[in-house]
Parts: C-alpha cells; structure tokens; sequence
C-alpha cells in the first residue's frame, strides 16, 4: 500500500510544480525602458545601452541584437511574449545612419521573408554545374 501512496504523492507534486509559470530570455535582455529612450547616435553610444552585439555584419557594417522572451507553464504549453531583431548601421566614422526593428513573430508579413539570394546554379545551368565544363566555357586545347 505505501508504493501507491508514494506514486500519488509523485504525481500530485508533479502537477502542483509544473504548473509554475517559467520565463526564459534568449540573446539580449532589452527592457521597455531601453526601447522608449533610444536617443543613440554613434557606436560607443551603442554599445554602451546595449553592450556587445549579437552579431557583426562587417562588410555593410551593421550591428544586429536578438532579444526573445517565453513563458512556459509545463513541456506542452509554451509561447512567446516576443521576439525581435534589431539592426543598426553605422558609417565609415561610427555614427548610426539607419536603425530599424524587426518584430520576428510577424515575418510572414514582412517584406524580409520575400527577399531573395541570387541563385547562379539556375543562371549558369543545372547541366553545366553538375558536369563542370559542359558549355560555352571550355578550356583551350593545347595543341
């Protein structure tokens, strides 16, 4: 009889504590207060409201900081309150010239879902790719 009390006693704690509420923070912890107050106009500015960024992009010279926030009750019950990237670009002496935001549980509706790479397999030819040299671009005989 004491195995089926302990079993009960297990599952009446397992559900008691997985119905506490959990927050987790991904990438930066941006606070609304950062976001309201954001008077930022060179690099050191920058990095002293945010700190180190998330990512570099050192050819456009672009800075790019991830925040999230989930809160989760139990393993089935999990959702995100937000998620955003932000994007700043600086010029050639550090100053920010373009900042935006982007709200990630909204990209189906934004205009960076529907941006595309160039794809030089399809311009070059499937064919020319997979053999190498089939084409206009063969090597000069050495004769």
């Amino acid at each position: 009889m004491s195995f089926y009390k302990f079993v009960l006693v297990l599952i009446i704690a397992f559900n008691i504590f997985s119905c506490s509420e959990k927050t987790t923070y991904s990438g930066k912890i941006i606070s609304d207060k950062d976001l309201t107050n954001m008077k930022i106009i060179n690099k050191s500015d920058l990095f002293n409201k945010f700190g180190k960024p998330s990512y570099v992009d050192e050819i456009h010279n672009k800075y790019f900081y991830y925040t999230e926030m989930k809160k989760s009750k139990n393993f089935y019950s999990q959702k995100k309150e937000y998620s955003y990237l932000f994007v700043f670009e600086l010029d050639d002496s550090d100053n920010i010239i373009k900042s935006e935001s982007i709200n990630l549980l909204e990209i189906e509706k934004s205009n960076y879902k529907n941006k595309e790479t160039q794809n030089n397999i399809i311009e070059r030819g499937l064919i020319e790719k997979i053999f190498g040299g089939v084409g206009p671009n063969q090597l000069p005989n050495s004769q």
